[in-house]
């Protein structure tokens, strides 16, 4: 039996992953072209209000993954853990992993609208029933897909980005050319427009301010730096690839979509399908929504399995160390986290039937990701304050790559998250599905909710939950 474990953990460890996976996998966790249209409402404006969170937030955060990444094997779990403490460790990655399950029926609602628009029924992205129908479906599929292990979600991952986002996204920017050749008339919404981002109120700083986490998700990865022939060079020029490549999906197409598509027109869940269907139209080939909402279909569906794939490792490894109890680190032949997922996915059918009792599937939609934000900005505070502690406790520490100026360069990004995270308990819209005098409440609920079970693992944790070998436990967690 043990022969047969260890066939398997070294058949896993032949898998490697390129520069341009990782690449690719990053940015379709970071970059969602399901974003775009209520950016595109901002006009020029979109420019500096996705720069501005790029150099606050991005920038600290792919300079930061890319030292832990290559100077720590394993990802948030092990960064913060180094720094804090085991229980903090457990921490962030609980924080990484449950944000994540908030966040599956968020990025699946886009699923649901891309497959209505490629059967010719728009109408349903509106559907909460149908919304909920796909949000289940889908993240099952994903889920045994996931249960496959080795390197096939890397595989699934970067083909359907290719496929999903990046494709798409220079498709969008390429409509908005010939656009303005064929002399087609600019939207008034994009003419009015300035390039200062204007504050009208605080619902407009809270748009700004809680950009930032459009672009969460580039330290996703790092748990599997130690897949790549050579981490400490590799997965360096890897975020360097996704950071250019996650600004171009980000900033052009949202200009394409707003110099052509009326802000009115633009719906939260489905408005990047409604701006194809538009200039589709206006070419006379309609019918080239339904290919483009085929691939995007295709490329959200990977974008959720290659988070399927990452934060529940990093929470099975903590859990190894004697933090979840042992039915929650049940692993299958391919070494994968088989209860682990089971437990999300219950908790992800749960979270589906909220679109089913909410008919706006658009004020869900804004409320989820609320919620999720406040949650997730904790994790990279702690990330951020890591950074500066490790620099200090272990200064001798060969490291792949040291970020320049850390405590500047890490101050900004633990600033960025801290505003993040204030803003995140304020409503952008007056139309939310909750009120927006109990909606901080809410949030605060949530978030002591889904925060506090670490905590309880941690106070009622048991020495035989502990399953780790004598040589497991005497690893050093460095490259």
């Amino acid at each position: 039996m043990n022969e047969d474990k260890l066939k398997n953990n070294s058949s896993i460890q032949k898998d490697t992953l390129s520069i341009f996976q990782i690449a690719v996998m990053t940015t379709i966790c970071v970059a969602s072209l399901r974003t775009l249209p209520p950016m595109a409402e901002e006009g020029r404006a979109s420019i500096l209000m996705y720069i501005i969170p790029a150099i606050l937030f991005l920038i600290p955060t792919s300079l930061v993954s890319a030292e832990f990444a290559t100077t720590y094997k394993g990802g948030i779990y092990v960064w913060i853990r180094e720094a804090f403490g085991n229980r903090m460790g457990f921490v962030a990655i609980w924080l990484q992993w449950i944000q994540n399950v908030v966040w599956y029926p968020v990025q699946l609602a886009f699923v649901a609208a891309a497959l209505a628009f490629t059967i010719n029924r728009g109408d349903l992205s509106n559907s909460g029933l149908f919304t909920a129908v796909v949000i289940i479906v889908v993240y099952w599929l994903s889920t045994f897909l996931a249960f496959k292990g080795g390197n096939l979600f890397a595989k699934v991952s970067s083909i359907g980005g290719m496929i999903g986002v990046l494709i798409p996204g220079a498709i969008l920017i390429v409509l908005g050319i010939l656009w303005m050749a064929q002399g087609q008339p600019i939207s008034e919404s994009y003419l009015q427009s300035s390039y200062i981002p204007k504050i009208t109120g605080i619902s407009s700083l809270v748009l700004i301010v809680s950009n930032v986490l459009s672009y969460a998700g580039m330290e996703m990865n790092a748990v599997h730096a130690g897949q790549m022939e050579n981490p400490k060079k590799d997965f360096t020029k890897a975020i360097a690839l996704a950071f250019i490549l996650i600004l171009c999906v980000f900033i052009f197409p949202t200009l394409a979509i707003a110099i052509a598509i009326p802000a009115d027109k633009l719906g939260m869940a489905n408005g990047i399908m409604v701006a194809f269907q538009e200039f589709f139209e206006k070419l006379n080939i309609s019918w080239m929504s339904n290919v483009i909402s085929g691939a995007m279909f295709f490329g959200a569906i990977s974008s959720v399995v290659t988070w399927v794939a990452g934060p529940s490792k990093g929470l099975l490894d903590a859990g190894k160390t004697g933090l979840l109890p042992p039915i929650l680190q049940k692993v299958n032949k391919n070494n994968v986290q088989v209860n682990i997922l089971i437990f999300q996915g219950i908790i992800v059918t749960i979270l589906a039937m909220i679109y089913v009792l909410f008919p706006d599937v658009s004020d869900v939609f804004i409320a989820l990701i609320g919620m999720a934000a406040a949650l997730y900005v904790i994790m990279y505070m702690l990330m951020f304050a890591a950074i500066i502690v490790l620099r200090k406790k272990e200064p001798n520490i060969e490291r792949g790559y040291k970020v320049p100026a850390v405590n500047i360069v890490s101050g900004i990004g633990f600033i960025s998250c801290a505003l993040a995270f204030v803003m995140s308990f304020i409503p952008t819209t007056s139309e939310a599905a909750i009120p927006r005098n109990i909606y901080p409440i809410v949030v605060a609920i949530v978030v002591f909710l889904l925060g506090i079970p670490p905590f309880i693992f941690y106070m009622f944790k048991k020495p035989s939950w502990d399953m780790r070998t004598a040589q497991e436990k005497g690893e050093k967690p460095i490259h």
